[in-house]
C-alpha cells in the first residue's frame, strides 16, 4: 500500500476558527495532521497564511470554493491559493436552484469545465466535492455523478469523492473508487450511521458504517494523494473528535510506514 498525504477538512472545526483561526491552526499542526484543506480563510491575507503554514510544517492542500465565488472573481480565488503553495480548488456544493434539471446539471457541467481549464493554465487542479443528491438524479441515462465525470475532462475536472456521502447515497464506495482510478487526487475520508430518521450522522472514524481499511487500500490503488478526514458534525468537542480519528489512522494505516 502507498503512503497518502493525511488532511483535515478544516470545515470540521469551523466553530473553534471562527473563535481563533490561527490558533486552531497551530493545534492542527500539533495534533499531528500534514495538510489542510481550507473552507473559507478567515479574512487572513494570502501572504500572511502561507508564512503561518510554513511556520507550522503545515502544506496547504487546497480549498473549497463555492460556485458564487468561482463566478464572481475566479481569479481572485486562484491567486490566493497560489500564494499559499496549494494545488487544488474544489467546488463543493451545488445549490438546489442550480440542479433543478438535467438541463441545470448540463450548463453547469460546461461551467465547471471551463473553471478547471482556467485553474488549469494558472498551475491548479479543479475538482468537484460530492453529497448524495448526485445519486440522486440523472442526466442522460447516468447518475449525475458519472454524468459530470463522462461530460467533463479529466485534465479540467478531477474527482474529490465523498465516501461517505457515496455509500449514504446506496452506492458502494469500494466500485466507485477505482472507476475514477487517476482521477482522484482527494479523498474525504469519513464515517457515518443513520439516525432513527435515517438520517446522517457523522462519526469519528472506526466508529461507523464504513468499510475504512478496505476504502484506504481502494484509494491507494487508485492513486489517491491525500487522505482528507472530515466530520460534519462532532458529537464530542470538534477537535477531539479530529484527534481520535487521527489516532485511528496512525494505529490503523500510518504505522505500515
Amino acid at each position: 500500500m502507498r503512503k497518502m498525504g493525511i488532511g483535515l477538512q478544516m470545515y470540521t472545526l469551523r466553530d473553534e476558527t471562527a473563535q481563533d483561526f490561527r490558533g486552531t491552526l497551530r493545534k492542527v499542526a500539533e495534533l499531528g495532521y500534514e495538510g489542510v484543506e481550507f473552507a473559507g480563510y478567515g479574512d487572513i491575507p494570502a501572504e500572511e497564511m502561507k508564512t503561518l503554514l510554513q511556520e507550522l510544517g503545515l502544506k496547504a492542500i487546497g480549498s473549497h470554493v463555492g460556485l458564487h465565488l468561482l463566478r464572481d472573481d475566479l481569479q481572485k480565488e486562484i491567486d490566493y491559493l497560489k500564494t499559499i503553495g496549494a494545488k487544488y480548488m474544489m467546488c463543493p456544493y451545488v445549490a438546489p436552484e442550480d440542479r433543478e434539471d438535467a438541463e441545470g446539471w448540463k450548463n453547469l457541467f460546461a461551467f465547471l469545465e471551463e473553471v478547471g481549464a482556467e485553474a488549469r493554465k494558472q498551475g491548479l487542479i479543479f475538482g468537484y466535492h460530492n453529497h448524495a443528491f448526485e445519486f440522486e438524479a440523472e442526466v442522460d441515462g447516468q447518475f449525475v455523478f458519472d454524468a459530470m465525470y463522462s461530460t467533463t475532462s479529466p485534465n479540467a475536472v478531477q474527482v474529490e469523492m465523498d465516501v461517505c456521502w457515496v455509500q449514504f447515497a446506496g452506492q458502494d464506495p469500494l466500485a466507485y473508487i477505482p472507476k475514477y482510478a487517476g482521477r482522484l487526487p482527494l479523498l474525504h475520508l469519513k464515517d457515518f450511521s443513520k439516525d432513527a430518521d435515517g438520517n446522517m450522522q457523522t462519526l469519528e472514524l472506526s466508529q461507523g458504517s464504513v468499510d475504512l481499511p478496505a476504502v484506504i487500500k481502494a484509494a491507494s490503488d487508485a492513486g489517491t494523494e491525500w487522505l482528507i478526514v472530515e466530520q460534519d458534525v462532532c458529537q464530542n468537542p470538534p477537535l477531539q473528535s479530529v484527534s481520535n480519528s487521527l489516532n485511528w489512522l496512525k494505529e490503523n494505516y500510518l504505522n505500515q510506514f
